[in-house]
């Protein structure tokens, strides 16, 4: 009887709750909003150094990478010290819109806040712009379990200072397949992946060149572009007069509209000798969908993983897309 009443009571006791998981695992949502009740459990890449999990590319983006890229580049270096290598696109139009959406809703940024100093004068400086950043330098490699060791020993490395602010973050898996990619089209290595997200036209960067010393002589930089389109500008860097030395060659500034699904590659004396920039817009395409911006590039020693963290993550909060509102918003865990 005891026995038949164990059963019984089996039979109409309530299942048991099922654990809680993370919201970002709860439910995936295809491109139109709707579940992906069909679809196998999804996969992410998971690190101690990431604020969320981030969500690997769903197998139709995966499965279209290998082919790419969609065209041959073309070659850009009829000016002194240009060496540039131009896809107009390496992503397909079928493909770029469900990858920039991807990565927008998916990958943490952060709006960075620091001082310099301009004329004696400490300023406060906010990044025109949403950005992220992963990778780490040649000096070190994520063995097998993420864990930082040295590329030579093989050693943990433990309490470095140039990794102690801010913990390197290995590269998601989404963005390492596009790394695969771009290192198969063009036989350049890369470490680093730094994202930028232009909310709207009122997001730029000023002249600049990627030069600085970690990167060591001859840096090759490959920036992806997503979204909306905008210009991209370049100048040669103003050549000092030399007396009795004949007149410099004559330079002129280029002005490269970057589509969606774009990538430019910068190489050879490009970066020591000519500055690039992304201006601001106004009018209509101030508020066209947004742009991401790719860059892939190869860090040499630990202090430009120093440099590419703390300019890229800083110690502000952690914003996420935010779909109802079609903005990026604080993310609270």
């Amino acid at each position: 009887m005891s026995s038949r009443k164990r059963t019984l009571d089996a039979f109409f006791k309530p299942p048991a709750k099922k654990a809680r998981v993370n919201d970002t695992e709860a439910l995936v949502k295809d491109n139109h909003g709707s579940p992906l009740d069909s679809q196998p459990e999804p996969e992410f890449s998971r690190h101690s150094t990431y604020p969320f999990p981030i969500l690997n590319f769903h197998k139709s983006i995966e499965s279209e990478l290998g082919s790419l890229p969609s065209t041959i580049g073309n070659t850009l270096n009829d000016q002194p010290d240009l060496d540039l290598l131009y896809f107009q696109p390496y992503v397909p139009k079928y493909l770029e819109r469900d990858i920039f959406q991807f990565l927008r809703s998916e990958l943490p940024f952060y709006r960075v806040e620091y001082d310099i100093k301009r004329g004696g004068i400490l300023t406060r400086i906010r990044t025109p712009r949403f950005t992220t950043v992963f990778g780490l330098d040649e000096t070190s490699i994520f063995d097998e379990n993420s864990q930082i060791i040295d590329a030579i020993s093989k050693k943990k490395v433990v309490n470095d200072i140039n990794y102690s602010k801010y913990p390197p973050r290995p590269i998601p898996k989404c963005l390492n397949d596009l790394r695969v990619s771009i290192e198969a089209a063009t036989g350049c290595k890369f470490n680093f992946c730094l994202v930028n997200y232009y909310a709207s036209g009122s997001d730029s960067i000023s002249y600049h060149s990627d030069d600085e010393r970690f990167l060591g002589p001859l840096p090759a930089i490959a920036s992806f572009s997503l979204g909306a389109r905008r210009d991209f500008l370049m100048k040669h860097k103003p050549i000092a007069p030399n007396n009795g030395a004949s007149p410099p060659p004559e330079t002129k500034p280029l002005k490269l509209p970057l589509a969606s699904g774009d990538m430019i590659l910068m190489k050879g004396r490009t970066q020591a000798n000519w500055l690039h920039s992304l201006p601001k817009r106004t009018g209509k395409a101030a508020n066209d969908g947004g742009r991401i911006n790719i860059t892939f590039r190869r860090a040499m020693v630990k202090g430009g993983t120093e440099n590419y963290y703390n300019y890229n993550i800083g110690a502000g909060p952690v914003y996420r897309w935010n779909e109802p509102s079609r903005e990026m918003k604080p993310w609270k865990p």
